[in-house]
């Protein structure tokens, strides 16, 4: 079984444990994925370089990255540049023989490009051009099976390619966890999401009312309800993983001895397969 891990881009993620995690996980002959976040990252950039990050808001309430042409040069410099090898370089020092990837390596993922997008601006509805973001449509496999089967860790980063009407293909940013979720979905792998909390609250305010897991629909939708924030989003991918294949998705704290092996063992929030159970059954059952 693959292990699709997702290390977060929050200043407050150490990745140190999970990288030592890694290392024992293969050490072990499990298989691994590594993929990372860094929107903390790039901004720090784009401010040094004397600019100013834009989020925008859709019209739906979700706020977002809009990124220009400028923004993803520096997206470029900072994801597969420095955050991909730096932590490539620490896994070879933990002993792991990892292989840093981005999304445009060998088509590894790969959807149309969103040049423009929907946002709300002083209660407005506007349509917001020159944006440089995608969805994932598409993962290569079989690119990671390879490498995989090789002895080599992939560490996975975006961009990601993104096809333009004519057929041609243009970097662009897409969602850090979604495209985790795309790619455990793909490997039919367990996709551990690694964050700065222990998991999915009742009550975000209050970790003790930690949701352990869900194995049901109605499970789900009380998941789904309790999600705020940052969190939306990673409940958002966690369901699309579960869609394209994923065996489990589990968001955990990465701040811990063995944050993986902690997670896969039932710490955090665990969402099983039967989340999503066909909705036609789920009416017949009540």
């Amino acid at each position: 079984m693959t292990t699709v891990i997702k290390i977060g881009g929050a200043r407050a993620v150490d990745p140190e444990g999970a990288l030592a995690d890694v290392a024992s996980l293969v050490a072990d002959g499990e298989d691994v994925v590594l993929t990372h976040g860094g929107s903390t990252a790039v901004d720090e950039t784009l401010e040094d370089l004397g600019q100013e990050p834009t989020y925008v808001e859709t019209p739906g309430g979700v706020v977002g990255r809009f990124t220009d042409a400028d923004t993803m040069d520096v997206f470029k410099m900072v994801m597969p540049g420095k955050l991909n090898t730096d932590l490539v370089e620490s896994l070879q020092n933990e002993g792991v023989d990892a292989v840093g990837l981005s999304g445009t390596d060998g088509k590894l993922l790969e959807g149309k490009r969103k040049s423009a997008v929907r946002v709300k601006e002083d209660g407005k509805k506007k349509i917001k051009r020159g944006d440089h973001s995608g969805k994932i449509e598409s993962v290569n496999a079989d690119l990671l099976e390879t490498v995989l089967a090789g002895g080599y860790t992939p560490v996975v980063s975006v961009p990601v390619l993104g096809k333009e009407k004519d057929g041609s293909y243009t970097a662009v940013n897409a969602d850090a966890d979604r495209a985790a979720a795309a790619i455990a979905g793909a490997l039919e792998a367990d996709l551990v999401v690694l964050t700065d909390v222990s998991g999915i609250y009742e009550d975000p305010d209050d970790e003790s009312t930690k949701i352990d897991s869900a194995a049901t629909p109605d499970e789900f939708e009380q998941v789904k309800s309790a999600a705020e924030g940052f969190m939306t989003k990673k409940v958002m991918a966690a369901e699309e993983a579960l869609e394209g294949g994923a065996s489990s998705v589990i968001v955990a704290t990465a701040n811990a001895d063995a944050p993986i092996t902690s997670a896969l063992a039932g710490e955090g929030t665990t969402l099983e397969p039967d989340v999503l159970a066909d909705e036609m059954e789920t009416e017949t059952a009540k």
